[in-house]
């Protein structure tokens, strides 16, 4: 009889034992790839900061107004085809989606540095931008298929990590190679990888467990339980008609739309800002835009860990958009009497801006279930666009018009704290609804 009890005691030891290592293989094979293919992504459409601050303009004799508006379409092509894509990843492959995109964005964004006529490089930043708008709604859907809710915040991060660690190194090799090549071939270079990669995604990535040579049965069968029990707790909603009507859903697109008109203009316009108040070359204008975004990376992380052992979302987000908003206001109001007390404001700025990037995206799976969550995701992802097209255009507007970065920083400073205010007042899932979850999916 002991002999019995101990054998099956070691049986499920070692059972335990190859779940947690198929739950280690997740991490190991699926987050490193979508974090360098949300990375490379990001390289595709920030660098275009730095061809703006290299002299893009000057070269191709294009106004500055019409040099904002060429920021500006990539993210009116990022707008349009979101939910059609989220659609297609949810009932077809986020896997084969994402592929064609990287090849197609990797020749796009090469295109940019090779078209001189200024229409055609409109129509090619547009499509440009077409083609990445499916990567962030097919890889959110395929996180959920593969990771738990108490886990969700954390490889979010993990995901949109690609965006400040990419704009770190861009910032410093881009800077190095605009000087060294000039910013075509910067352009030219920085598209290849991409069409690289995507070969490799094909290779390593599958939309579900099952699918997944390395991930055995009783691991798959396991999750799959988990994350069905997880939709248990979750309202029925019909369709995306429905989803529409949710206060939550208008709620938090209208959010995120000034949260990004705060966000895109910061990236794409902070070279500039850097280069004409500190009057360095772009090596150096490299190096100092890359520092608030070190910092990011550090409070992305903490929030991520933070949010998932809580499961407190908005408490992780609305009070550092509002920092942020603060800081960019200190940036306006110092800018033009110290650049570097300006800087100093705009690491803050930068940093506090990105730290809530995890438990927000956290947020839409949790009120809604996963047969419009996706769609869902995407039309806020989409909102967040429009607000990337209005903050790109009218921060670089005002900068043409006015000849210095402070209107543009106010703007995006206003829109900062507004987010933040939207965010303090949604209603999200309880902690009481969350403690009725099991243990095993509270805890991992």
């Amino acid at each position: 009889m002991k002999s019995t009890l101990n054998s099956t005691a070691a049986e499920t030891s070692q059972d335990s034992f190859r779940a947690d290592t198929a739950s280690a293989k997740r991490w190991l094979y699926i987050l490193p790839s979508v974090f360098v293919t949300y990375s490379l992504a990001y390289l595709d459409r920030a660098n275009y900061g730095f061809g703006a601050a290299a002299g893009l303009a000057k070269t191709l004799n294009i106004s500055g107004s019409r040099s904002a508006l060429l920021g500006s379409l990539f993210f009116l092509g990022y707008f349009l085809f979101q939910i059609p894509g989220a659609a297609f990843a949810r009932r077809k492959s986020a896997r084969i989606l994402v592929f064609f995109a990287l090849v197609s964005w990797g020749v796009l964004a090469s295109l940019t540095g090779v078209i001189r006529n200024f229409w055609l490089l409109a129509a090619d930043r547009l499509v440009l931008g077409v083609a990445e708008s499916f990567i962030l709604p097919a890889m959110l859907i395929l996180l959920t298929n593969w990771f738990t809710r108490a886990e969700r915040s954390r490889t979010n991060t993990l995901l949109i990590l690609g965006n400040p660690v990419t704009v770190v190194w861009m910032s410093i090799a881009t800077g190095y190679l605009i000087r060294a090549f000039g910013w075509q071939m910067t352009f030219v270079l920085e598209g290849i990888p991409s069409i690289l990669w995507g070969v490799v995604w094909l290779v390593v990535i599958r939309d579900h467990p099952h699918q997944a040579p390395w991930m055995p049965h009783e691991s798959c069968r396991a999750l799959n339980d988990q994350l069905e029990r997880e939709q248990w707790l979750l309202p029925k909603v019909a369709d995306m008609t429905s989803a529409l009507r949710h206060p939550s859903v208008i709620l938090l697109s209208i959010q995120y739309f000034f949260w990004s008109v705060g966000v895109y203009g910061f990236v794409l316009w902070l070279p500039t800002v850097i280069q004409k108040g500190a009057a360095k070359g772009i090596a150096i204008t490299g190096l100092l835009s890359g520092v608030p975004y070190v910092f990011a990376v550090f409070l992305m992380l903490l929030v991520g860990y933070f949010s998932d052992r809580s499961f407190r979302r908005k408490r992780f987000i609305w009070p550092f958009l509002t920092i942020s908003g603060i800081a960019l206001f200190g940036s306006y109001l110092v800018a033009g009497q110290s650049f570097w007390w300006s800087y100093v404001f705009l690491i803050v700025a930068g940093s506090t801006m990105y730290a809530p990037y995890g438990p927000f995206f956290a947020i839409v799976p949790e009120i809604l279930p996963k047969n419009v969550a996706g769609e869902v995701t995407a039309l806020v992802n989409s909102c967040g666009a429009l607000g990337g097209f209005a903050g790109t255009w009218f921060v670089g507007l005002l900068e043409a018009r006015t000849g210095n970065s402070r209107a543009g920083f106010l703007l995006m400073s206003i829109s900062l704290v507004l987010s933040g205010i939207l965010i303090f007042c949604l209603h999200t899932v309880s902690s009481n609804t969350l403690s009725t979850l099991p243990l095993n999916l509270r805890e991992e």
